[in-house]
């Protein structure tokens, strides 16, 4: 059963590696394709937010006489995204260092003999067939070592600044919006993609329509990109092929 498992996860290995292998393969000498632009709500791995929510409060009073409206933010219309369908502005800056170093030493030594001088009394027999001059309290003597040492550093510093237009996709029941952006730019064969995904208040969003990324929770902010430039900076086809269906 335990063989027949592994061979099963051994074969979906294999076809994942080589449906991945074909799609590059596909890919070769046409540029990278723009993703679809479609309802962030239908993509397959799209779920709603659940948020813990404070106890619902009963509505305001209302002043049929009043200029003021319960919930407003000035006496004219509010242009800041406000509903789900509306848009923002996210200015994405982000600058992250960091510097690790890391060193382990490790070693242990062994040592094991085994001996029979009495064995049932059938000693005499056994030395019989072991060669001549064999010593029946010194049959197998075993002695290890294992020594190792590694050492490892890390220093990396990265800075992006960006802006992204995000959607709004759901109002929480406390006020606050999940957003979803994503934008892609193609240049000469090259295609750069920036993502952001998250809960923001209304209360953080600037009177010019714009949000910080600092004030996103549960923030998801994706920077990256394919093409030839990058696939310059990986291996050959060839190799990921070979790397891709090895199971070693």
């Amino acid at each position: 059963m335990r063989n027949n498992f592994i061979a099963v996860l051994l074969f979906s290995t294999l076809l994942s590696g080589c449906s991945s292998t074909l799609d590059k393969l596909d890919e070769i000498g046409k540029p990278p394709k723009l993703a679809d632009i479609n309802n962030p709500t239908e993509h397959a791995n799209y779920q709603p937010v659940t948020w813990p929510m404070p106890e619902t409060a009963p509505p305001a009073k209302q002043y049929a006489n009043s200029l003021w409206q319960t919930g407003a933010r000035a006496f004219f219309r509010d242009q800041r995204a406000s509903r789900v369908g509306d848009i923002l502005r996210v200015n994405v800056k982000i600058e992250d260092k960091a510097e690790l170093d890391n060193e382990t030493e490790s070693k242990r030594d062994n040592t094991g003999s085994i001996a029979a001088p009495t064995v049932f009394g059938l000693e005499n027999k056994m030395l019989g067939l072991l060669p001549e001059r064999a010593n029946a309290t010194k049959l197998l003597s075993v002695t290890g070592a294992a020594d190792n040492k590694g050492t490892g550093s890390v220093k990396r510093k990265e800075t992006i600044t960006t802006q992204v237009a995000a959607l709004i996709t759901q109002v929480l029941p406390n006020g606050n919006y999940v957003i979803d952006g994503k934008q892609e730019m193609r240049i000469n064969y090259e295609i750069r993609e920036v993502s952001v995904k998250g809960v923001v208040r209304p209360e953080d969003i600037k009177s010019d329509n714009s949000i910080d990324s600092t004030q996103i929770a549960e923030s998801r902010i994706s920077y990256g990109g394919h093409g030839q430039i990058s696939d310059v900076q990986q291996p050959r086809w060839g190799h990921q092929v070979i790397e891709t269906l090895s199971p070693f």
